[in-house]
């Protein structure tokens, strides 16, 4: 197996949330922190792949963000001294600059007190989330906008508002008292959630999966358990995570394409992540109360547990999906449901479930993917090619759309189409 080795994308985006959250500590302002460490993520971005990565480069990151930093603050200390001065209020001498004489914090990690501010009750939930994917896992502007389905200038804005937000209200940089924890939890959780999603599934671009992504979700998610261990949906979610990741590695042929669960070598799953993953929801379902994690875990230590498709428990997963169709709504849940159904009551039984699907889902191309596999499964190879070939024109993921398009057309040639 080629070992995972890290492009200089991925490192930045891993370090990104560290350095903000030591220039937030060190001089109070989030907002400005974030912009910063944007300026100097520019400049590791044009610099580094022509003259190398740094040796120490969270600490090139931390200088360079650190200088852009005080310039904004020297700026905005002589604005206030010429305003201060014409009104004769104070001597020209009397401030000095912020975090000046801070100690050397390089090597702290803030990330997940950078979580949590992200996440405060002073957002919405949707602002909430958008500013913590931008700041913590890195995505940019306009796919964070494409997971909202909103414009990219729209989401822009919203995520300046929430920064700016965030400064007006004075929030401590700090962990959150345990009592300000459940305020905060279900958007923590979503995030993460939402972070190793794109991860392990790249929504656009050539890129199957972006392994850091995913990594450093199950990174913080690790150090949120420490936190809870006993909360069941914390430990639900690293789970999940963990039973998910197990497979990348045979999720993706030699050639980077797209290699479907069914068709996957299992010998190449992560037999000590399953492992880990399976002692977690086993000892979380039974503390309840049981969430949507937690059987998206269980759903997946199904599947990892299983030594061939063939062998795979259809009817409990399907009560699983059952279950988790009365607790989330997630309308992504109704395609899975129907993938289960289908495999126990045959894809007709599918189908009239995708008959009258979520709004949410209305042209989405998991829809089409979803009834190209059981109209191939009940035999109408027509009209499996068309929902192939529709399912292939809206994803903006190239893996996936080689994956499917190359389906249509065997599956034309196979029917003489």
């Amino acid at each position: 197996m080629t070992p995972w080795e890290p492009t200089v994308d991925d490192l930045l985006r891993t370090l990104a949330p560290q350095v903000v959250g030591v220039l937030t500590r060190r001089y109070g302002d989030f907002a400005a922190a974030e912009d910063a460490v944007q300026d100097a993520l520019l400049d590791a971005a044009r610099q580094w792949p022509a003259e190398g990565v740094p040796r120490n480069p969270r600490g090139w990151l931390m200088q360079v963000a650190s200088r852009r930093m005080t310039e904004q603050v020297r700026s905005e200390q002589a604005r206030r001294r010429r305003e201060e001065l014409v009104a004769g209020q104070v001597p020209a001498d009397r401030r000095s600059v912020p975090g000046a004489d801070a100690g050397n914090e390089s090597a702290h990690d803030d990330t997940l007190t950078l979580l949590f501010l992200c996440c405060h009750p002073v957002l919405s939930p949707a602002s909430a989330i958008a500013l913590t994917l931008r700041s913590v896992g890195g995505l940019t502007t306009s796919e964070i906008a494409a997971a909202f389905l909103v414009p990219e200038a729209t989401m822009g804005q919203r995520i300046s508002r929430a920064k700016h937000r965030i400064k007006d209200s004075g929030v401590p940089f700090r962990m959150p008292d345990a009592a300000e924890w459940p305020a905060r939890l279900d958007a923590v959780l979503y995030v993460l959630y939402l972070i190793f999603n794109e991860g392990y599934a790249s929504s656009a671009g050539t890129e199957l999966r972006r392994v850091a992504l995913s990594r450093e979700a199950i990174r913080v998610t690790r150090a949120v358990h420490a936190l809870l261990p006993d909360n069941a949906e914390v430990a639900g979610l690293l789970a999940l995570m963990l039973l998910t990741e197990a497979r990348g590695a045979a999720r993706t042929g030699p050639d980077g394409e797209l290699v479907p669960l069914a068709e996957q070598d299992r010998s190449r799953w992560d037999a000590a992540s399953i492992a880990e993953g399976v002692s977690l929801i086993t000892a979380a379902l039974p503390r309840g109360p049981v969430g949507p994690y937690q059987v998206q875990a269980a759903i997946a230590a199904v599947h990892d547990e299983t030594p061939t498709a063939a062998d795979t428990d259809w009817p409990q997963i399907l009560a699983l999906y059952g279950v988790l169709a009365r607790i989330s709504d997630n309308p992504l849940i109704v395609l899975n449901r129907a993938v289960a159904l289908a495999m126990v009551d045959g894809p007709a039984a599918g189908l009239a479930l995708l008959a009258d699907p979520p709004s949410a889902l209305t042209g989405h191309h998991r829809l089409y993917a979803v009834r190209a596999h059981l109209h191939e499964l009940a035999g109408d190879g027509e009209a499996a090619v068309a929902d192939y070939r529709t399912a292939a024109r809206r994803t903006a993921s190239l893996p996936e759309r080689h994956h499917l398009s190359l389906r249509a057309a065997r599956l034309a040639t196979a029917s003489g189409r």
